[in-house]
């Protein structure tokens, strides 16, 4: 009877084996098993489930390229390109200007891009150059805002969260905090697709549980200067306010206001989005009731796949709308993402495994 190789190996290392060892109990049989499981743990990490392909490149066009909240974004966009064997380009504007973007598009069309992922924040401007793209061949994907086929854009898929319901649900959640009185409503850039839906969503939600709150939606602008500015100077003019809320990741601003006017001892609430870590300590310490987590990390690593899916089955599959997801974390539940630093959180750029214990909660 002819022996199978790993048990040959295993054979041979287990007459290495001190005689000691051996009367322990570690036997052929296990020492086969052991290899076995070593062997197969390394024939999958070394198998290659896809043939030999173009290291294609992969262009992200941007709103806000260098705001801290895509970090994580970048994180997954760089993972998924090392884990497949490709590259990518992270390119667009840094104050959320369209015709920035819609150049930087234009670019990667006229540069023969494999594959672009672009945040449709406007409802129009991005038509023409998707459609060009995908005239020339050049798959075209949403993340993180979206225009749907229905509504005029032909991009393939749309992978982010569901915006219009995560505003819905902080305007739940405003609810449970709020009998009544005056509500901010801050957003950067009225009208941009990857946060206006949230604020429809949040303010249909408050009109239907309880009409006794009465919102307002206060501008703020695309940057941090001008977003804290802007926030400070409305809550000096509004003093007798209830809540005060975000609808995109400016939350730590909000939480910053909270602080310097000790405002939870007056009874004011707020709360809103993203896991910057000065959110996240703002939730620690009592300033801010909530932010939404919309897992930024899965934007970027889940775009890659269904680029390189779409790219590698020549079109056959992976276009498919992806939710990334809404998740309330609050003081009960914040510890974790401040003791634990993770390029999926974008706290740390360390690739690790994080180990977890206990259940899971449903």
């Amino acid at each position: 009877m002819t022996e199978k190789p790993d048990e040959t190996l295993a054979r041979r290392v287990a007459a290495r084996l001190p005689r000691r060892a051996m009367m322990h109990g570690v036997s052929v049989a296990s020492a086969a098993a052991a290899l076995g499981a070593i062997a197969g743990k390394a024939r999958a990490a070394e198998a290659a489930p896809f043939p030999p392909h173009p290291a294609w490149r992969f262009v992200f066009v941007n709103h806000v390229t260098t705001n801290p909240f895509f970090v994580p974004t970048q994180y997954g966009i760089h993972d998924a390109c090392a884990l497949l064997g490709c590259t990518y380009q992270w390119t667009g504007s840094e104050i959320s200007d369209v015709a920035q973007m819609v150049n930087a598009m234009n670019a990667a069309i006229a540069g023969k891009a494999d594959a672009i992922a672009v945040c449709l924040v406007d409802l129009k401007a991005f038509n023409g150059p998707t459609n060009r793209a995908l005239a020339a061949g050049i798959p075209v994907f949403s993340y993180n805002a979206d225009v749907p086929p229905s509504a005029g854009n032909n991009r393939l898929a749309y992978i982010g969260q569901d915006l219009y319901q995560a505003g819905y649900n902080e305007g739940e959640r405003i609810c449970g905090l709020v009998d009544q009185g005056l509500v901010a409503l801050f957003i950067a850039t009225p009208g941009q697709l990857n946060i206006q839906p949230r604020l429809d969503g949040a303010r249909a939600a408050i009109k239907k549980i309880n009409p006794k709150i009465e919102t307002v939606e206060v501008a703020t602008g695309p940057t941090s200067v001008e977003e804290l500015s802007s926030m400070r100077a409305w809550y000096l003019g509004h003093k007798d306010v209830k809540g005060m809320f975000t609808v995109d990741g400016s939350t730590w601003l909000l939480g910053e206001i909270m602080q310097d006017y000790d405002l939870p001892k007056k009874g004011i609430v707020a709360g809103g989005f993203d896991l910057l870590p000065k959110t996240l300590t703002g939730i620690n310490n009592g300033y801010l009731k909530f932010t939404i987590d919309q897992q930024p990390y899965l934007q970027g690593f889940y775009t890659v796949m269904e680029m390189f899916v779409y790219k590698v089955s020549g079109g056959l599959t992976g276009p498919a709308d992806i939710d990334t997801g809404l998740k309330f974390v609050t003081k009960e539940a914040v510890t974790p993402y401040l003791t634990t630093k993770t390029r999926y959180e974008g706290s740390s750029a360390e690739p690790q495994i994080v180990p977890r214990s206990g259940p899971i909660a449903g």
